[in-house]
């Protein structure tokens, strides 16, 4: 079985298609709080339609009770971290039963802390340059340059070692979390010669 986990997932109906894809293929959803709405709202279950009750599903109150529970260590070989700001592919990753696929919140995605102390399990789904996608990539470009751009230290270390994207190639462009976690779903159900189904 393979595991999907959703940390600080901000939009309902993301996630209940997230979870009814969890249903169709046998994997399962874990949800790290916070969360940006309740688990009874109208378009989480919208979204999953009559799935949701069939969902495997566990909830954490945060990242170290879903380490805890699931006893994951530091660079886990279970663990694939899903950024935009990682270099290795996540077509190039080789996925096992169990493995966990990390995504986080659609506003950020992943913690930069987490990025870095798991540096060796961050992989991206390929995606063209803002300049190449975006007709108003100027516009980002500019709020990037007043500040608001991200660069935990222990991520620009690791350029060295090629674990990341180089932190001045910013980018805005990202696929909807729910169709990306499909993408690396199926990729990892693949690579397992999809299993009972």
């Amino acid at each position: 079985m393979l595991n999907i986990v959703l940390v600080a997932p901000e939009i309902p109906a993301n996630t209940g298609n997230i979870g009814r894809t969890c249903v169709v293929t046998g994997s399962r959803l874990h949800l790290v709080e916070p969360l940006g709405f309740s688990l009874d709202e109208r378009p989480l279950r919208r979204a999953g339609l009559g799935y949701w009750e069939s969902l495997d599903v566990t909830r954490y109150r945060d990242w170290g009770d879903f380490v805890e529970r699931n006893a994951i260590a530091v660079n886990d070989e279970r663990l694939h971290l899903l950024t935009k700001k990682a270099r290795h592919t996540y077509a190039e990753a080789r996925y096992h039963d169990g493995d966990y696929l990390v995504f986080g919140c659609e506003s950020a995605g992943l913690p930069e802390s987490l990025l870095a102390a798991n540096a060796r399990r961050c992989e991206r789904i390929p995606m063209l340059p803002d300049a190449a996608s975006l007709e108003n990539a100027d516009r980002w470009r500019a709020r990037d340059e007043r500040g608001e751009k991200d660069g935990h230290a222990d991520l620009l270390a690791q350029d060295v070692c090629g674990n990341f994207v180089n932190p001045d190639d910013y980018r805005i462009s990202a696929l909807n979390l729910s169709n990306a976690a499909a993408i690396v779903l199926y990729e990892a159900l693949r690579q397992e010669r999809f299993p009972g189904m």
